[in-house]
């Protein structure tokens, strides 16, 4: 069980649960690398006016400013030069580009595992300060869409290793929704994706009413796109449904192809783990075409644990353009849940696999030698810090979870204990390996 944090808003782990936290973050890592892509990172500091380019998030930008400096933060908020934490690290990427093009190989995949701020409402699933864990693909003038359906692959694949329970990736297109809202003539497409983006939390009657009293849509035109929003599919059959409404646009058509290539990859290679999901909308401007968002399915109240989509017009040099498509993982989100409801734990609390033991003062230094030939063959090891009796020391290793005891008497000749089972045996330093399972910290689902 997560400790609740003693400042709100601002996570920290306990030895056991960070292990839970480092678990994720080395199978992202891996299968983000097995898929080429390279890691980078940014600057956890840019202008406010770099953050804001593209408009106003709907969560507040921490400014940054020194104790002794006497204006306030809505001062510095109207200096676009003034310095702010990154809220997410799409937008810093995006600068990142721009500046580094000349040294990057394009189509550029990286991935990016960093700290953001966001001054959320503190609760479960929501920090103030956390980690993400994003993997895009940036072209030089054009990106193929072969990478929106990779991305959302690769995504499937990293979940899908980790100890969750099942998750569902919900996929739209903005093309598709912006064409069928130009179509039945709501020409604001932007203020409709952003109404919709409120179906879940607010329900189809209050966005019916939002999408009148603030955009100005008739009766028909907001059944219309709830009608729309309501389409679900886990096969490409979203296509006919969407037919069916009777709109015809181009930019529709073009989205619903889009939006058919991936669901029709994700059917194949990733059966079961994807479905096309017509409210999916994403607030945020930058989005135009693949949108999607994750959830765990059982624990929906979480929100989603993964979002993100392509972006074609976010990172831009005069007239070089540079598109790209990603995708999100809230890893603290994760995490955070994973340790309150129980779902996966640590073989052990600590990454130590043996203690040795000390006979007295003086053989300190033949225990760090023993640990050294140990730790040269990649098993955890740590010295005890006092030649107290072999009770104690071994009671100290069952504390901190520690599996074995190594002892080494007056004759040199060395033995190790398995202190769950009792067993002890003649071990030689030079060659003795725990098992697989013991040799490094294991973390796994509970079912």
């Amino acid at each position: 069980m997560a400790r609740t944090a003693s400042l709100s808003g601002f996570p920290e782990w306990l030895p056991e649960e960070r292990l839970v936290e480092l678990h994720v973050l080395d199978t992202l890592r891996r299968t983000f690398e097995l898929h080429g892509f390279s890691s980078i990172e940014t600057r956890a500091v840019e202008t406010v006016g770099q953050l804001l380019r593209k408009g106003e998030i709907d969560k507040e930008v921490y400014g940054l400013s020194r104790l002794q400096d006497d204006e306030g933060d809505t001062a510095a908020k109207a200096d676009p030069h003034a310095l702010a934490l990154h809220f997410d690290l799409t937008v810093p990427f995006a600068r990142y580009v721009v500046e580094n093009a000349g040294y990057l190989a394009f189509p550029f995949r990286r991935y990016q595992i960093q700290k953001v701020w966001r001054g959320e409402r503190p609760q479960e699933g929501r920090a103030r300060e956390f980690t993400q864990a994003d993997i895009d693909v940036v072209g030089d003038g054009e990106l193929p869409f072969r990478y929106d359906v990779e991305i959302a692959l690769v995504i499937a694949e990293a979940l899908n290793a980790l100890p969750i329970p099942d998750f569902l990736l919900r996929i739209n297109n903005r093309k598709l929704a912006e064409g069928f809202y130009t179509g039945i003539g709501l020409t604001d497409t932007a203020g409709v994706l952003r109404s919709i983006d409120k179906l879940e939390k607010v329900g189809p009657a209050k966005v019916a009413e939002l999408l009148k009293e603030e955009l100005g849509a008739t009766e028909d035109q907001a059944q219309a796109a709830l009608k729309l929003a309501g389409i679900r599919t886990k096969d490409t059959s979203f296509v006919e449904q969407v037919r069916a409404l009777g709109v015809s646009n181009e930019l529709l058509e073009e989205g619903l192809h889009e939006l058919e290539q991936v669901i029709a990859a994700a059917v194949q290679r990733a059966p079961g783990r994807v479905v096309a999901d017509l409210s999916i909308a994403r607030g945020l401007d930058y989005y135009t075409g693949t949108v999607v968002e994750t959830i765990l399915v059982g624990h929906e109240q979480l929100g989603s644990i993964c979002s993100g989509g392509r972006y074609d017009a976010l990172a831009s040099k005069g007239n070089r353009k540079f598109p790209g498509v990603g995708l999100s993982i809230g890893v603290t989100r994760l995490v955070s849940r994973i340790l309150s409801q129980d779902l996966a734990k640590a073989s052990r609390s600590v990454p130590t696999a043996v203690l040795v033991a000390l006979n007295d003062d003086d053989s300190w230094g033949a225990a760090q030698d023993v640990a050294a030939q140990l730790r040269s063959r990649g098993i955890a090891t740590e010295v005890a810090a006092k030649a107290e009796k072999f009770g104690k020391q071994i009671k100290f290793a069952d504390r901190r979870g520690i599996p074995f005891v190594w002892f080494t008497d007056d004759d040199g000749k060395h033995q190790v204990k398995d202190i769950r089972s009792g067993e002890q045996y003649d071990a030689d330093p030079a060659t003795w390996t725990p098992s697989e399972e013991d040799l490094h910290v294991r973390v796994t689902a509970v079912h």
